[in-house]
Order: C-alpha cells, then sequence, then structure tokens
C-alpha cells in the first residue's frame, strides 16, 4: 500500500477504504509516513470531505493508537461532556461537580490553552496544589471516591491525534469537520465514557461561526458516536460574546465557585451549565425527564452539595480546598485596573475574541505551547450585552502584572454601543441526538 495512492484518490474525491485509513493512522503514528505526505492527505481531506465511513475508521484509527481506558469497576454509566470552547468557558468546573452531587459519575479529559482560548486544565491548575495530570490509577480513585475525575489526557490517549493536530495546526487544514470529528471523539471514544453531552458553540467567537456548520459538526459527531455504539447527544449554543464575567484562569475558578455557591443563577453561564449537566443526569439514569434533572441540578447548588463535591475532587488530588472558600488563596495578580466607559449607550455586542486576544497579551494565554502562563492574571466583564451603560461607568476590570502598562482604548473597541436596546436572542440554538 503507498500514501501516493491514498493522496491520489482522496485529491480526486474518492472514498479511502477502512484499511488505507488504517494504514496512514498507524503510519502517520510511528514516524514511518513521511509528515509531507500527510500533510498532502490532510489538504486533500480538508477541501474533498470524508463520508460517514472514512470519519468513523478515522476516528477508531486514531483511538486504537494508544491505549483505551477502562471504567468497567466504576459502578454506574459514566457520563462525559466536550465543549468546542471559547473564551470564558469554564462550564465543566461548574457542572462536573454537579453531576458528582447528584450521583452520576463523571469522567473528563481536558486541554490546555492554546491562544486566546483558555483550556480546563490551566483553570484547575489555579488551585493551588491540585493535580491537573493524573495517572490512570489516581483518575480512576478520583472517579470511585469523589464521581469526578478531570485530567489531562496522558501521551498514550491517542498519540495519532496528536501527531495530525500538530500538522494540521500549521498546513491550515484545522477547519475540516470530519477532521476535527475524529480529533475529538477519537480521545472521547478512549477515554471509556459511555455517554457524551456536546456542547457545541456557535457565533462570532465561536470556531463554528453559523447555525449550519456548527449543526453539520454536531451531527458529525453524533453519527461516529452512534455508531460506535456510545449514548450522545449534542446542544448547539450561541457564542457571541465571553461566556459568564471572567477571562483568566483564577478568575474562572472564582466564578465557577460563585455559581455553585447559589450566585449568577440568571447568567447564560449558569443555565447553560444547569442544562448540560441536566442532560448527563438523563444520559447517567439519575432523572428520567428534564424537569425531573433540572430539579436535581437545582438541589445541589441550593443544598450545598455541588460545592461540597468539588471541594472532594481538590482536596483528594493535592488541591488546596480552602481556596474554594478563600480567594486570596488564589493566584492573584500585581494590580487592577478600571476601564471605564468612554460614552453612554445599550452594548449591542462584545467581541469576546478581541478580549481573549487581550487576556492572553497579559499573560492568561499561550502564545506558545511552551509559554508559562500567569495564572492570576485575567479580565473582568462588567457589563452583558442588552445593558444601558452610561459614560465614565466601570465596563472592565483588567487584573495584570504589576508594572504592566494597559491601553483602555483597545478594551472599548471590543463593546459595541447604540441608542436603543438590542433583541435579546436565546443562548440554545438547537439539539441533536437521543
Amino acid at each position: 500500500m503507498r500514501m501516493y495512492d491514498l493522496i491520489y484518490t482522496k485529491k480526486l474525491g474518492g472514498a479511502l477504504s477502512p484499511e488505507q485509513i488504517a494504514f496512514w493512522v498507524k503510519g502517520a503514528a510511528d514516524g514511518s509516513i513521511p509528515d509531507e505526505q500527510s500533510a498532502s492527505l490532510l489538504m486533500a481531506i480538508c477541501w474533498r470531505g470524508m463520508t460517514t465511513d472514512e470519519t468513523l475508521a478515522l476516528t477508531l484509527g486514531m483511538r486504537d493508537s494508544g491505549k483505551r481506558m477502562d471504567l468497567s469497576s466504576v459502578p454506574g454509566t459514566k457520563v462525559d461532556k466536550h465543549s468546542t470552547g471559547g473564551v470564558g468557558d469554564k462550564t465543566t468546573l461548574i457542572l462536573g461537580p454537579i453531576v458528582a452531587a447528584c450521583g452520576v459519575p463523571c469522567p473528563m479529559f481536558s486541554g490546555r490553552g492554546l491562544g486566546h482560548t483558555g483550556g480546563t486544565v490551566d483553570k484547575f491548575a489555579a488551585i493551588p496544589g491540585l493535580k491537573v495530570e493524573l495517572t490512570d490509577a489516581e483518575f480512576l480513585r478520583s472517579l470511585k471516591e469523589t464521581r469526578f475525575a478531570n485530567s489531562a489526557p496522558t501521551g498514550n490517549i491517542a498519540p495519532a491525534d496528536k501527531k495530525l493536530y500538530a500538522l494540521r495546526d500549521i498546513t491550515a487544514t484545522v477547519e475540516s469537520i470530519p477532521l476535527i470529528t475524529a480529533s475529538i471523539m477519537s480521545k472521547k471514544l478512549a477515554g471509556g465514557a459511555d455517554a457524551l453531552v456536546l456542547d457545541v458553540k456557535c457565533g462570532p467567537t465561536a470556531f463554528m461561526k453559523t447555525l449550519e456548520d456548527a449543526r453539520t459538526l454536531a451531527q458529525s459527531m453524533v453519527d461516529v458516536g452512534t455508531a460506535h455504539g456510545m449514548q450522545i447527544r449534542a446542544l448547539i449554543t450561541r457564542m457571541d460574546a465571553p461566556l459568564g464575567w471572567a477571562i483568566g484562569n483564577a478568575l474562572e475558578v472564582m466564578e465557577s465557585v460563585e455559581i455553585l455557591r447559589g450566585e449568577h443563577g440568571d447568567s447564560e453561564l449558569a443555565q447553560m451549565s444547569f442544562r448540560l449537566a441536566a442532560e448527563m443526569l438523563i444520559m447517567g439514569g439519575a432523572a428520567k425527564t428534564l424537569p425531573e434533572a433540572q430539579a436535581k441540578v437545582q438541589a445541589s447548588i441550593q443544598d450545598g452539595s455541588a460545592l461540597e463535591a468539588l471541594r472532594r475532587f481538590v482536596a483528594l488530588n493535592g488541591g488546596d480546598a480552602e481556596a474554594l472558600d478563600d480567594f486570596t488563596r488564589l493566584p492573584q495578580a500585581g494590580q487592577v485596573v478600571e476601564v471605564r466607559a468612554d460614552r453612554g449607550g445599550y452594548v449591542t455586542a462584545i467581541d469576546g475574541r478581541a478580549l481573549g486576544l487581550l487576556a492572553m497579551d497579559l499573560g492568561a494565554g499561550r502564545k506558545d505551547r511552551n509559554d508559562i502562563l500567569d495564572l492570576g492574571v485575567g479580565i473582568r466583564v462588567q457589563v452583558r450585552v442588552g445593558q444601558r451603560i452610561e459614560k465614565g461607568d466601570v465596563v472592565f476590570t483588567a487584573h495584570a502584572k504589576a508594572g504592566f502598562s494597559l491601553k483602555p482604548e483597545a478594551y472599548l473597541a471590543t463593546l459595541s454601543l447604540a441608542d436603543s436596546r438590542p433583541v435579546a436572542e436565546p443562548w440554545l440554538l438547537a439539539t441533536i441526538g437521543c
């Protein structure tokens, strides 16, 4: 079998057989296929696409390139969640403890951030002492004892995906729905969960800009999961502004804890996290209907059991659980600078991507994979879309390193203002799957 033939077939729009895809994935992972040939095939796939059968074959090949977690020793239906991510997305920190408190095991492997979007692992790393790279034994122990486990994936979970993703990143082939599907689902299938809830972001600051593209990606992942026998459901959610008030790792821990305390319950972040958690409870067998599941979610907030589940997870894995009650124990910024509005009006849009880049400049995000983050810096967004502001109102609070020179005009440029209030739009755009 020759890579030349695979590249030529896909270049002409033909379909690759499972055997051909397995040959490529194995060779890409072990280095026997040159990077330039893999890059050529990636570009052909990006232009020509893949069938559902091809995407499934690629997903399973990448999954089987490394180990698969065995969670069979953990009682119950194990339910995972994946979000396509965005600025301020800290839903995992909120819903994981809720789901665990309601009796459903919640195993999650999360990534680190790169660029203007943050990573869940970095957010957890802001809790002093918390171990964010767990061994298999530690992961299982956390899942059994607290019903929640979150870790950066080990090097032998879908290693072919790591290789191919690195090539996609430098060859402008990231934007391919079959390749995105295989990358996400290979890791999820290797992670050992029985069921999966997907949060597919859609909007100007999301990876999928249009509802049509978001539907296509969600359906692709649902098709692959269903074909493998996994329970899977996708929610398409609007992403046209930062999610929540916090951008930056320690700040996002604070906001997550506040929601688990019962604060900010009317925010889109809270409502989205609660709905995702409710979907997970249904899949895990803890509730039969959405209203029943939502009632259990609210009960876990009101009686404090969700926050207690987070405390147990943090303490078990070496973290300072007292930092969840005393935020001064979390990493702190060297200075706090207020940015005030230079005019009044109704907020019609907040450019989340631009704010993510500003947070990255503060040190909250990575420009390069080897960058060391400042876990205490970030941005507090003091306004919401639809809110009326007046000149002089504080609209952002920047938590920066001591001596950092802030440019308020760059922050103000992220706000769009108008004389009339914008029409409110729903955060939930569509649902797909079981």
